[in-house]
């Protein structure tokens, strides 16, 4: 009921994302079951059955993944100050996120499920009843079990992602002097900070009162007899505590491997180019169906592109700020380095899926893209550049503290649009050539 009602009262800007879930997961079921159609309608060739099932695999897991960042930049899940009182602490937000998630993905199956019985004209009273009969098995039943667990399949996934990425995680032990512990969520980093004592102050640590203020002791009291001499008190400084500023974020480690597992795949392309068919596994219309190593070569090379995107981000922030830079360029260059890991882990994967469409299009088969192709593909290339702009607005709402105190100290708006467009330029200027490289070395084996 809780989930029900955040997803009923959020923003248009959150709707319209959680719409996108939807969208994504009716035609990775609608996939899906056009997969078990085919098995239904040819029982004789399931190696062929198999293969289109295994193909949609792809538009899966770019689901998962926008499900995954559309419930990391739900506002209505993260955790606020008196949230925990209500009941509502970390683990119960988590479980919340993954049952919006959920509830989304099922819409998503339901409205795959009633196209399908629709095509195959199990629904009538609607335009193109029974338009794909032949090819979606309509005189063969469907199996019940079968069609909810491929329908399942996708929410069940989606849900456990988000419950898996969100987890609470423990910040700092509990003191011993009594206390909570701290939890964080979406990966981020503190600490429990040490209580001081009633009376405490300074960087010193002494307490106050009227005797030993600048010593830290107290004075004895003088002896019964003795006369007490005053001293003048001598006025020390105060020096004010400096708060301990966080640690930068250390580069991402996942550049050499990506670079190591992209010229794996490039090499691996290229050697089987000049190896005959080895009867590889069928592909959807318009890919070519050549040896095995050839497939095993573009896997290789779109997991490298993922791999090594957030190093490269890291290095594009490194470079916007070397040789004397002005206040633009730091802050565009230090946007990048705090934004690596959340931005260039969707921007690798856009950069395969089109390296994979322009390695694709001087093909000479190109233009017989199937509808069922062209869906994977619209799936997949609309998941890709979702989650990058989900990504996007998640960095933007990281950022809105540090935009708000820069412009209450007077920094001009103009500057902050310059330095995010200033990032957006160095992104493209990077990515954009690399994409076109990997995309002609990836054609090569296929055009030669």
């Amino acid at each position: 009921m809780l989930a029900l009602r955040l997803t009923r009262g959020a923003r248009p800007a959150v709707q319209l994302r959680r719409l996108l879930v939807t969208a994504a997961s009716a035609g990775t079921g609608f996939l899906l079951l056009c997969a078990m159609g085919y098995a239904l309608a040819h029982p004789g060739s399931p190696a062929d059955a198999t293969a289109r099932l295994v193909w949609c695999l792809p538009p899966v897991a770019a689901t998962v993944h926008l499900a995954v960042a559309v419930a990391r930049t739900d506002p209505g899940t993260r955790p606020r100050p008196g949230l925990a009182a209500v009941g509502l602490g970390p683990a119960r937000l988590m479980l919340v996120s993954a049952t919006t998630t959920a509830l989304s993905c099922v819409l998503g199956s339901m409205l795959a499920l009633l196209v399908f019985l629709h095509l195959r004209g199990d629904l009538t009273g609607m335009p193109f009843d029974g338009a794909a009969t032949e090819a979606l098995a309509a005189g063969t039943p469907l199996p019940v079990p079968g069609s909810l667990t491929l329908l399942t399949l996708v929410p069940a996934l989606a849900s456990a992602a988000v419950a898996f990425v969100l987890r609470p995680t423990v910040l700092g032990p509990a003191p011993d002097g009594g206390g909570r512990r701290s939890y964080g969520r979406f990966g981020a980093t503190g600490r429990v900070a040490a209580r001081e004592t009633f009376g405490s102050y300074g960087r010193f640590g002494t307490r106050g009162g009227a005797a030993g203020r600048g010593t830290g002791r107290e004075e004895p009291e003088p002896a019964e007899g003795t006369v007490a001499v005053e001293t003048p008190a001598v006025e020390t400084p105060a020096v004010a505590s400096v708060p301990e500023l966080p640690a930068p974020h250390p580069a991402p480690k996942g550049l050499p491997w990506g670079v190591a597992v992209l010229a794996a795949g490039l090499a691996v392309e290229t050697y089987a180019a000049g190896a005959t068919d080895d009867g590889g596994p069928a592909l959807p219309a318009a890919l070519p169906a050549g040896p095995t190593g050839v497939l095993a070569g573009w896997l290789l090379t779109a997991v490298g592109l993922a791999l090594l995107a957030p190093g490269l981000t890291h290095l594009c922030g490194l470079l916007l700020q070397a040789v004397r830079p002005g206040a633009l360029r730091l802050l565009a260059g230090r946007g990048l380095m705090e934004e690596a890991t959340r931005i260039g882990r969707p921007l690798g994967v856009v950069c395969a899926v089109a390296s994979a469409a322009v390695a694709m299009t001087p093909l000479p088969d190109s233009g017989s893209f199937g509808p069922l192709t062209a869906l994977g593909a619209a799936v997949v290339t609309g998941c890709a550049v979702a989650t990058l702009c989900t990504a996007a607005v998640e960095a933007r709402q990281d950022r809105s503290g540090t935009t708000a105190a820069l412009l209450r100290l007077g920094a001009p708006a103009a500057t902050l649009r310059g330095a995010a467009a200033l990032r957006a330029g160095a992104l493209l200027a990077v990515f954009g050539p690399l994409t076109l490289v990997v995309a002609e070395l990836a054609a090569l084996p296929l055009t030669h």
